[in-house]
């Protein structure tokens, strides 16, 4: 593992991309793309990700198990229902649709280009640490769930 792998909490991730793209939003704002009103369909992006974040989070509390990234080895239980039927990082994927939404909102391309970076991110620092543990507390049960299931939505 790096140094900083299950060391910073996904959402401070979320809130420094978010930093991120409105600064070069305004400072190198490419192409301002998406004027208002129609930027405002961003909130409705966020609104929706935010939900599934939620849901995503309740499915844990349900099966009793810990939803802290940072300590995936406290984990007892394997959700694969809800959302996580399609990926298996859901509230992952709720950030990367957050992000989305903010840069809808923002209104030119610039921040786009900075949801790549983001998802390298998260998953060399986050993700991969966090499976490898899952596969070593679930083994086969979980390599099962990787085998169906995509770690992203692509």
């Amino acid at each position: 593992m790096t140094f900083l792998q299950l060391k910073i909490p996904p959402p401070v991730y979320l809130l420094t991309f978010a930093g991120l793209m409105w600064g070069v939003n305004a400072w190198l704002p490419l192409l301002h793309v998406i004027a208002a009103p129609w930027n405002r369909a961003g909130l409705l992006l966020i609104a929706a990700a935010v939900l599934v974040d939620f849901w995503s989070l309740g499915l844990f509390f349900r099966a009793h198990t810990t939803f802290n990234p940072i300590h995936p080895e406290r984990t007892h239980a394997l959700v694969t229902t809800g959302p996580y039927r399609y990926t298996r990082n859901p509230m992952y994927v709720g950030m990367l649709v957050i992000l989305t939404g903010w840069g809808i909102w923002l209104g030119s391309l610039a921040p786009f280009l900075l949801l790549p970076l983001f998802v390298w991110v998260l998953t060399v620092e986050q993700i991969i640490p966090e499976e490898k543990i899952l596969e070593q507390t679930f083994g086969g049960a979980y390599r099962d769930y990787k085998a169906q299931v995509r770690r992203w939505l692509w």
